[in-house]
């Protein structure tokens, strides 16, 4: 199971980021429009992801805090157009679905997106990844704090929540408006 330490942030100056990492030698991978079906899950996060360049049935386990955070994720690469979905649908229920398009760059382990997330508007992630559980946990700390401030990310614009739980909560406020 991959570790991953990690932000999450309001991004107003998307160019800045992209100029940043293309200085810095990025990998860049490519621009990804992906569909992120959140499902009912007992425990931690379940999601499917379709896309072009990444397509993965994701689960993983996450504190919501601010900082720089661990996650545990288990993946589970899947086909572009399978029936997944649909057998998780009726299985188990979604429960949102997050529509982005996602900017892919590399630095050597730590992955960069740049997304621009339909409803929510504009953000920038980091994830230091150790894959075999080869890295310790201070290194990658010491990785994502190193490009959060080459990024010039403020402490102000960094988020807790998904993506998904950040529309739900748009979803909640806004019936709410429309109920008074």
């Amino acid at each position: 199971m991959p570790v991953t330490i990690e932000i999450k942030a309001y991004c107003k100056n998307q160019d800045r980021v992209r100029e940043i990492l293309k200085s810095n030698n990025a990998d860049f991978k490519g621009v990804d429009h992906q569909i992120d079906t959140y499902f009912h899950a007992k425990s931690g996060r379940l999601k499917l992801r379709e896309g072009k360049i990444e397509n993965n049935l994701i689960h993983y386990f996450r504190e919501d805090t601010k900082t720089s955070r661990e996650s545990k994720v288990n993946l589970y690469q899947t086909k572009a157009d399978s029936t997944l979905k649909e057998i998780l649908e009726k299985a188990m229920g979604s429960r949102c679905v997050v529509d982005k398009k996602r900017e892919i760059y590399f630095i050597d382990n730590v992955k960069f997106h740049v997304d621009d997330v339909k409803g929510l508007g504009k953000f920038v992630e980091i994830e230091a990844i150790d894959m075999d559980r080869s890295i310790p946990k201070e290194k990658l700390q010491e990785q994502c704090n190193f490009y959060i401030k080459l990024l010039e990310i403020n402490a102000k614009d960094l988020i807790s929540q998904s993506y998904s739980d950040l529309l739900e909560q748009n979803s909640l406020f806004n019936q709410i408006l429309i109920e008074e």
